[in-house]
Formats: structure tokens, sequence, C-alpha cells
């Protein structure tokens, strides 16, 4: 544990604790959550801990209780493996009500069938908490001169960051927020994903549905949805795009379902849209923009290149904006703010929205260079504007988070700029 990078999430857990008799950290895989829980235990039980033939979950099948004998806070990792510990969990709970006392971790949602073995929801005695891949600021590639509270609160100081050269940005989202990409080569680090991708289709896919699934089909699907991801293709627009660049054929019904199961394995990370005003005539989209949990799944799948990306910009565009996602969904969160996107039927739309505890919100609008700053920033005030015309709640603040901007500043219409290599939590 010398080794561990703090996360955002820390302080969650923590807090958690104290006010739960046990916590559940899920996510995906590879994004560190039996670490963050050995951060925060005294003792471990590792269901999937292969010493002994498995002999862990074994133990823990033929008598639960054992799972239980240790220190508090307890890590139990993976305890989806046996889903009685779930109900043991919340006995154990209620026996004395002590807080802090077991920390659960899980990579996937309990499948269908293996749901019917938990009798009782857990609610009261054990708080899930979500935990993505490493934003840019818990990686170290964010210095965090600019906090989402100094943009609710409008107290941007102006400061210069530094160049910040294109090839490093798009390296940044090739290389993804994976923990284990942190002290290894670029060359080694895109690896990371392609295995990835690879042991879900090989081990994880069957076991969350109880079905044998085609992986070859839900390789077209994960292709497709990198071809599409920050944007909200609808499901039968999937279809078609499947059958016009893979000339191959998926049924609505499977994809659905196939969507279902990477949803269960984390691995999808949608953005829901945003209503400012729920009383107003003012008819907004409803579809979710979907994104993976990181960027880096969707470039691998796409087998993109530094160079690949340098040579068509306008397609790593919505790659630098499923990054600046990621980042901002794990700092809103570390806030309890919410994170959304916004269209309407006018054509007005913001890359992001964050809602604050009071209700205020933020709209950000997210680009790559620069000589896109001045563009961005006037979409963002023509918005506002209609939306005060039209008696809709208008943005508290406007914000263009750029890639390749070299300071944070304030323009003199009010909307800040910032490099998303300066921002934190």
């Amino acid at each position: 544990m010398d080794n561990y990078k703090s996360r955002l999430i820390d302080k969650q857990i923590d807090e958690s604790l104290k006010s739960y008799g046990a916590i559940n950290i899920v996510g995906a895989k590879w994004i560190g959550k039996t670490w963050a829980g050995r951060k925060h235990s005294k003792s471990e039980f590792l269901l999937m801990d292969p010493q002994g033939n498995y002999q862990n979950r074994r133990l823990a099948m033929t008598d639960v209780s054992m799972v239980f004998e240790g220190e508090n806070p307890r890590l139990i990792d993976e305890w989806q493996e046996v889903p009685e510990i779930w109900d043991a969990t919340r006995y154990k709970c209620d026996e004395d009500g002590v807080k802090g006392k077991y920390i659960l971790t899980g990579s996937t949602v309990v499948s269908e069938e293996k749901k019917k073995q938990i009798k009782h929801s857990g609610a009261g005695r054990i708080k899930k908490i979500k935990m993505y891949p490493m934003s840019l600021y818990e990686s170290g590639y964010s210095t965090g001169d600019v906090s989402l509270l100094d943009i609710y609160n409008n107290k941007v100081k102006s400061k210069l960051t530094g160049d910040i050269k294109l090839v490093d940005i798009i390296k940044l989202v090739l290389r993804g927020g994976w923990p284990g990409n942190l002290n290894i080569s670029f060359d080694e680090a895109i690896k990371v994903p392609k295995e990835y991708i690879k042991q879900i289709l090989e081990t994880d896919i069957d076991r969350i549905s109880d079905v044998k699934r085609d992986s070859n089909k839900m390789m077209l699907l994960l292709r497709s949805l990198s071809r599409n991801e920050s944007t909200t293709i609808s499901i039968s627009k999937l279809k078609n795009d499947i059958q016009e660049i893979d000339r191959e054929d998926i049924d609505v019904k499977t994809i659905s379902e196939y969507l279902s199961d990477l949803n269960k394995l984390y691995l999808i990370e949608n953005l829901p849209p945003f209503n400012p005003n729920v009383r107003s005539s003012m008819r907004v989209k409803q579809m979710e923009k979907r994104h993976f949990v990181d960027p880096s799944i969707a470039t691998s799948l796409l087998n993109l290149t530094v160079d690949k990306c340098v040579n068509d910009l306008a397609a790593f565009g919505f790659f630098f904006e499923a990054m600046v996602i990621r980042d901002l969904k794990i700092y809103s969160e570390a806030n309890d703010w919410n994170l959304f996107h916004y269209q309407d039927y006018e054509d007005n739309e913001f890359d992001a929205v964050i809602e604050f505890d009071d209700g205020d919100y933020a709209a950000f609008e997210i680009k790559v260079g620069a000589h896109q700053i001045e563009e961005a920033a006037n979409n963002l005030i023509r918005i506002k504007e209609s939306m005060i015309a039209k008696g809709i709640k208008p943005p508290k603040t406007l914000c263009v988070i750029c890639g390749l901007s070299n300071a944070v500043y304030t323009r003199e219409d009010g909307v800040i700029v910032l490099p998303i290599t300066a921002l934190k939590n």
C-alpha cells in the first residue's frame, strides 16, 4: 500500500464508513476498487484469490460466516461470486449497529440467476459507491489550478498554465485512466485497453448474463459504439451503422440485450439529458449521450494511433470530449453534484451541464483547439440569451474547457476558459 495513489473517492469512502455498517464499491475492472478497499480496511477476504484452487470462494460457499472473521473494516472483494454474502452482510450490520464494518467490492452486477438468491436490498445498511478510472488530476496529468468549486463561485483566477502539445493530449486519451498505466511507457499503456476488451469478451460477457453470447456480434456492437462515442445515437441507428460499415446485421433486440450486459459490467457510462425548467414549454431531447467508462476503450477498438488522430482532428474531438466528460463525472461526484448534457429541438446544445446543490448549474463547451474558443464562447452566450428570452432558467456559469489553451482566464463576456490539464474537483 506504500505505492497507493490517492483517489478522490477516498474521502467518500471514509465519510460513508462513519454512517453505514457497510459500503459496496462498484465499477469496471482494473480501475482500482480492490486497492481502494485495501487502503481503508484492516483485514480482507478475496473471493477470487486463486490460492488453493480458489479456496476462499469454496469456503464462502460452504460456510458464509467465515467471510466475516477478521478485524473491521474488513474488505470482501468480488462478493457477487457468492451472492449469499450480501444478505449475510446486512445481517451482520444489524447485529450490533456498529458503523464501518465491511467494504464490499465488485466489478459486475449480480446476474439475474444469482440475484434470485438475494432476499434483502441492504437499504440503510449498505451504501453503494461508484468508482471510475483515474481522472487527469488523480493520475498527475492535471495541475489542479482550478476547481469546480472555483467555477461554481465564479472565482477563477487568471493564470498561465504553459503550452501543451497536441500529441500529448492525444496520448492522454489513448492511454486512458487505468491505474496500471501510470508507471509504464506509452507504447505499453495503449495495450492495456486492448487486453481489457479481450478479457471482457472471453470471460465476462457469458457470466454476467447466464447466456452464451456471440463474441463476434458483441465486437461489432462495441466498434459501432466506438464510432459513435459522445453522440446520442439510438439503438436503431446503431443497427444501421453496423450494417453500413461492417456489412453485418444484428437485430434491435440483440443490441438492447448486449447493451444491458455492457452496463452490468460498468463498461458504459452514458450521460443523461438535462432539463433546466421542468415546467417550461421548451422541448428538450431525452436521449442519453453515449460514452464508454474510459475513452481509451473506444480508441483501442478502432485501432487509433497518435498519427491517425492527428490526421483526423474532427473525429478525435469526440474522444477528447469523452475524456473531459470522464473527468467532469469524477469531479462532480466528488462534490455530490450531477453531470448531464443538454440538447433541445432548436439545435441548442451544451456538451456538459453540472447541476449544483442549490439548483443553479454551469454549462460547458468542450474543444480541442484554442482557435475554437471564440466560437464555443459565443455559442454558450447565444444559448443563455435564448433561454432568458423564453423564460427558461439560464446557467449561472459558462465555461469552455480546452485541450490546447495555455492559460486560465475569464473573458470580458464572463465566459471562463481553462485547459483540462488545469482542472480538479
